[in-house]
């Protein structure tokens, strides 16, 4: 999964298709994500210590991560990612319209590297 804690992301389908919003929380091993004012539901709470009066609350649930896409950061659009590594060996996640970089995820390794040309 491409998308990580604090990204922001468009929202591609459902409810709340075209909104673009950040990520609160990511589950990996269930492909879902908790985005910040998306599926939106009430939850009623009786009484307890933590909340005294009880009463309804809105909680954002998981949305499945196939619904969002990541911004492209020159187009700020919604984009495809893929993943390269460069010429030092460094790995890279990058949008695929633009081909700008989204963040770097390893550091550099020199068996990836490319060798110079001559």
């Amino acid at each position: 999964m491409h998308i990580r804690t604090g990204d922001i992301v468009a929202i591609i389908s459902g409810e709340s298709a075209g909104l673009r919003r950040k990520v609160l929380r990511v589950d990996p091993k269930n492909n879902k994500i908790v985005v910040e004012g998306v599926h939106v539901v009430k939850k009623h709470v009786r009484p307890d210590r933590r909340n005294p009066r009880g009463g309804v609350i809105e909680k954002e649930m998981p949305i499945d991560a196939s619904k969002a896409m990541l911004i492209d950061p020159q187009t700020q659009q919604p984009t495809r990612v893929g993943v390269r590594y460069r010429e030092d060996g460094t790995k890279e996640l990058y949008a695929k319209k633009s081909g700008m970089t989204i963040r770097v995820l390893s550091r550099p390794r020199p068996s990836y590297a490319k060798p110079a040309q001559s």
